[in-house]
């Protein structure tokens, strides 16, 4: 059994980018700027936000944090998205999910312009990234390719199955493995909620990534040896024995499955930090263009 050690390839990728922009800076060219806009004051949220502007420093990215209170109406956030749209010094941004239940996610998404979505959330990228098309790929789904790209983990006619349909990871997930080329070519079921025998199909399943949020829902019985396990999952369970009076799990029984797999992500230490350091990186892609556009 091999560790996908996120942790280990996100610093990869970071140091990777912070070349690219030393190199810029000597060239004289302006550097990529990540904005990135929370509502409320949700803990994870925060947290989540906090760490993206550290990586950004890490690499040498401007970055800006645009906090808004939990009262925000729909139009006053439309009005700032107009504003990051607009404004020309930045490259990318991100609005920080979930949003206050007075806001509709989907006009927000569709406001954000696709050249500054470096979420990959907008319609627009979406479809371009279903044909196979250059785009901003969804951060989540784009680290994941990346682990199973640098662990050199074959993909080619097997079998991958998809636990959830979020837009954000199983749905675009589904689609990204069973693409042509490298990581992809599998044949993909994507399974849910109303999928009817679950169990029996997961244990056919040669890759399986479980973006379900349930805690240890996906245990060693229903895995196959050396299974490939890709866990998304990530869920904050109390514990009052623990200094932070929680702990952090996966969808993953990860202490059972890890006998099983042939390669597995931990959690925490997996698919997280992939998912900022693709963010970066759909921020460098973002520069480029606008650059090339310039």
């Amino acid at each position: 059994m091999e560790i996908l050690d996120g942790k280990k390839i996100s610093n990869q990728i970071k140091d990777e980018i912070a070349a690219e922009v030393a190199k810029m800076r000597e060239r004289g060219e302006k550097v990529p700027h990540l904005a990135a806009v929370i509502v409320g004051s949700d803990g994870a949220s925060l947290t989540y936000v906090g760490s993206k502007v550290r990586a950004c420093e890490r690499v040498g990215f401007e970055s800006t944090m645009v906090r808004m209170p939990s009262t925000t109406s729909e139009q006053e956030l439309l009005k700032k998205i107009h504003e990051l749209n607009e404004d020309k010094d930045i490259d990318g941004f991100i609005v920080q999910l979930p949003l206050p239940e007075q806001i509709d996610t989907q006009k927000v998404i569709m406001a954000v312009h696709p050249d500054k979505d470096v979420d990959g959330f907008h319609p627009m990228n979406f479809g371009k990234m279903a044909l196979d098309m250059s785009t901003f790929i969804p951060a989540t789904p784009f680290g994941i390719l990346e682990l199973l790209e640098r662990y050199q983990v074959d993909t080619k006619g097997k079998h991958t199955v998809v636990i959830g349909r979020s837009h954000i990871v199983g749905r675009p997930m589904s689609i990204l493995m069973g693409r042509k080329g490298w990581p992809g070519n599998s044949t993909v079921t994507l399974t849910h909620s109303h999928t009817k025998n679950i169990t029996q199909i997961i244990s056919q399943a040669d890759i399986v990534i479980s973006a379900l949020g349930v805690p240890n829902f996906l245990k060693a019985e229903m895995v196959k040896d050396d299974a490939v396990v890709i866990d998304v999952g990530i869920t904050r369970v109390p514990d009052d024995t623990k200094e932070k009076g929680y702990y952090i799990t996966g969808d993953v029984d990860f202490e059972n499955v890890s006998k099983k797999a042939s390669f597995i992500t931990p959690v925490p230490g997996g698919v997280g930090p992939m998912t900022i350091a693709m963010l970066l990186k759909n921020t460098l892609l973002a520069r480029e263009r606008h650059r090339g556009r310039e």
